[in-house]
């Protein structure tokens, strides 16, 4: 098992801590956080060992689990690699383009491993159909929530579309050509409601829509390729496959065939791919064990968190032109 800490108590980071607790692949030894007062409420609410200073903390475990505000990732996990242990640090990697550069090198340098917190990629839908996405040239996602103050200190791309964001790069391989894009700040002083297209060099084009001002939430995502349609909806955990193959001479009754202005016929069928209720979260961490102890790479690599967040920051960028 490998020992971890928890850097940061907050919302997620109670999460993060009662899963690594009861994980298997873990030894949850304690956690760090600057707010005194409300680390020792998570003592006496949940038990869990907490350190008043932050290097102590780092240099009892392996693993550094960071769950503290986007600011301050850059400087916790510089302390961690310094010393030599891993990291597990939230979306975004960090605040700025140069900060995550930086530990991308410094994770060579020291020899350690990271991984960032994308957990849409960890979601049983999406896990369910991503060996099917196969070379996508249209691609549209809907990234909805209701108002939550936390997560108000960033931009919605930040908060929100860079899920998305992420999960687009994981399944286009290709570079980005071209990024117009357009936010609107309705409650926060930074955008609240956003909208992006990502055009790539192979051709293929990504609309992104994101707002944490909706009535309902939605996260759906839904991709178009040669003879295929795949929806995911992340929040409910539903995929939906329509598939076109080369009708057959002699159709059964109920079979959906269409034609088009060439006289082309196509054959319509569905796939249900199965599903598997699974915590995302606990899968992220785990598999990131799994990469410790295997040696090989993570799940998402700080590097594939870093491209995540140059898209991201050249769709903050666009709204400004």
């Amino acid at each position: 098992m490998l020992r971890v800490g928890v850097l940061g108590a907050g919302h997620l980071g109670k999460i993060h801590l009662r899963l690594l607790n009861q994980s298997s692949k873990y030894e949850l030894v304690g956690f760090y956080d600057p707010d005194e007062i409300s680390a020792q409420k998570v003592v006496s609410e949940l038990g869990y060992t907490f350190y008043e200073n932050i290097n102590a903390l780092i240099d009892a475990v392996d693993v550094v689990d960071i769950v503290t505000p986007t600011l301050s990732h850059f400087d916790c996990a510089k302390k961690a690699m310094e010393k030599g242990k891993h990291v597990f640090i939230e979306k975004p990697i960090t605040n700025t383009l140069e900060e995550a550069e930086r530990l991308v090198a410094m994770e060579k340098e020291h020899r350690v491993k990271g991984q960032v917190g994308h957990v849409e990629r960890f979601n049983p839908a999406f896990i369910s159909v991503k060996s099917k996405i196969e070379r996508p040239m249209f691609i549209e996602t809907h990234r909805l929530a209701e108002f939550n103050p936390r997560g108000t200190d960033v931009p919605v791309v930040l908060d929100l579309m860079i899920h998305d964001i992420d999960a687009i790069l994981s399944v286009v391989h290709s570079d980005v050509k071209q990024i117009n894009a357009s936010g609107v700040s309705v409650i926060s002083n930074s955008p609240d409601i956003a909208n992006a297209r990502i055009e790539f060099e192979n051709g293929c084009v990504a609309n992104l829509t994101a707002s944490r001002i909706s009535l309902k939430n939605m996260r759906k995502s839904r991709f178009f390729q040669k003879d295929a349609y795949i929806s995911v909806d992340f929040l409910e955990k539903k995929v939906e496959v329509v598939k076109m193959k080369d009708a057959p001479e002699n159709p059964g009754d109920f079979d959906m065939i269409l034609q088009n202005a060439e006289g082309v016929k196509k054959q319509i069928y569905f796939e249900n791919p199965n599903v598997e209720t699974n915590n995302a979260i606990l899968d992220e961490l785990e598999t990131f064990a799994e990469a410790i102890t295997n040696d090989t790479t993570p799940v998402v690599s700080l590097a594939q968190g870093t491209k995540a967040l140059k898209v991201a920051l050249q769709i903050i960028n666009a709204f400004e032109k």
